[in-house]
């Protein structure tokens, strides 16, 4: 069964999408979680040119979305993370060396030329398995 939620402890997507499609199978789950960028509760950007900051935002909004759904960190599975500038990836595996404490998900990072919002230094998408 297919479930696309936000869950009302994260502000609302910005535009027409779901922040979790949720697929009940069996006696699990998996969990996809939409492109996460660095905004506070009313939509404004967090951190403009700190990666650190931002980063850590994107994992905050990350965290709530699992939570909502009963998941951890641990459950993630796959990470995608879109980076405008690499030499900055120093600075976000910082961060989420932090968050990923256990064994590290499948990973694939790129760098793009700009991302839908002015100033967003990372979007971050995961996969996560219940």
């Amino acid at each position: 069964m297919l479930v696309l939620d936000n869950p009302s402890g994260v502000a609302a997507p910005v535009g027409a999408y779901s922040h979790v499609a949720r697929i009940d199978a069996g006696t699990g789950a998996l969990l996809f979680l939409s492109g996460q960028i660095a905004l506070d509760d009313d939509g404004a950007l967090v951190g403009p040119g700190d990666m650190v900051a931002q980063a850590t935002r994107v994992f905050e909004l990350i965290g709530a979305l699992l939570s909502a759904h009963g998941a951890t960190f641990a459950d993630v599975v796959n990470i995608r993370t879109y980076l405008t500038d690499m030499a900055l990836l120093p600075l976000y595996g910082q961060v989420r060396r932090a968050v990923f404490t256990g064994p590290p998900p499948t990973s694939t990072t790129v760098e793009v030329s700009r991302l839908f919002r002015d100033g967003a230094l990372l979007e971050v998408e995961v996969v996560a398995a219940l």
